[in-house]
């Protein structure tokens, strides 16, 4: 660290947590609570990393979306995934013009900064894969010609894990593009309240941009120059393996219950959602409860149980969590 100025990347990152502050601000006008939630899709913007929703009806994930696509002054398209649309409705197509005898291309809503895919498991695979596509290479080819996406270009996919009727699970090798995978849950008592009151009886502002495509870009740039000891690198590494060779951490119980552990894609983006959580934190470099606190959204997808871990009624956030509490923190 000797090389690291601390005191500078503090100053900056100070400096720059106000405009953080002001987007959350502002999507809170009209999000209650869900301080998680909100927190998460900054944190997909500071690491240039897509992010998958799951929670029942009505938990405002489309309006969290929504209202932080609002705050920054970018494109933002949401599209309602359905069982009958079409790789074209998604990336763009051809089209013939008559008068001039010729071919012209029309891009198709995927060529924004922020993209909503409302139910992404609504949508058949062939949609999915053309989304997921984009997520990956940034690009679309159209008819032979390749078309590259405006940066920032971030996914924000949300999809309902107890209606399965009508739709498309996506497959795990899919799901792993995603940097997290949030779960949004019910709101307290007190925040049901202030959500009833503030949408029966309040008149509720409008949102401002608070922040540029350009200030996105210098946070993800800051984000990047975080410190992460060597040690904490070495953390993240041991527990990625474990989810692999758990016997070779001592923890022979769990591998009967792992049928694949974590992709290196997970040790990449948990070192860079650690920076990120830092980075909200107002602080210049990672702390193992930075990696704690997102290790479980990076992960929870990632994992793959066994037959034998279904049967017993083990999920992936029961194998995650004795993980973190069984594998040594430097």
């Amino acid at each position: 660290m000797q090389n690291y100025d601390l005191d500078a990347m503090n100053a900056r990152i100070e400096a720059d947590s106000g405009l953080v502050q002001n987007i959350l601000d502002e999507a809170c006008k009209i999000i209650v609570g869900q301080r998680t939630l909100l927190e998460r899709l900054i944190i997909g913007m500071l690491c240039n990393g897509h992010i998958l929703l799951e929670g029942v009806p009505g938990l405002a994930k489309t309006t969290a979306i929504a209202a932080l696509a609002t705050t920054v002054d970018a494109s933002f398209k949401r599209l309602q995934f359905t069982p009958d649309l079409l790789p074209a409705d998604l990336v763009g197509t051809q089209i013939y013009d008559q008068q001039k005898g010729e071919f012209y291309t029309k891009k198709g809503p995927i060529f924004a900064n922020v993209i909503l895919a409302d139910e992404i498991n609504r949508a058949p695979a062939k949609v999915q894969s053309a989304l997921l596509e984009a997520m990956q290479e940034r690009q679309v080819t159209i008819g032979g010609e390749t078309y590259a996406i405006d940066d920032p270009f971030i996914v924000l996919a949300t999809q309902n894990p107890i209606e399965q009727e009508g739709t498309y699970p996506l497959p795990e090798a899919q799901v792993d593009r995603f940097m997290l995978k949030v779960k949004v849950n019910y709101p307290s008592h007190s925040e049901e309240l202030q959500i009833l009151r503030r949408m029966t009886t309040e008149v509720i502002e409008d949102i401002q941009e608070v922040v540029s495509c350009e200030d996105i870009i210098r946070f993800r740039e800051l984000t990047r120059n975080i410190y992460m000891a060597e040690q904490l690198e070495t953390y993240i590494v041991d527990l990625i393996c474990a989810t692999r060779a758990p016997e070779a951490y001592q923890l022979d119980d769990l591998s009967p219950l792992i049928e694949y552990g974590a992709s290196p894609r997970a040790t990449i983006f948990l070192a860079l959602a650690s920076r990120a959580q830092a980075f909200l934190s107002q602080r210049g470099y990672v702390t193992p409860e930075d990696i704690h606190e997102v290790g479980m959204d990076v992960l929870r997808h990632r994992v793959i149980l066994s037959y034998e871990a279904e049967a017993e009624g083990i999920d992936a956030e029961n194998i995650i969590t004795q993980l973190f509490s069984k594998i040594e923190v430097p």
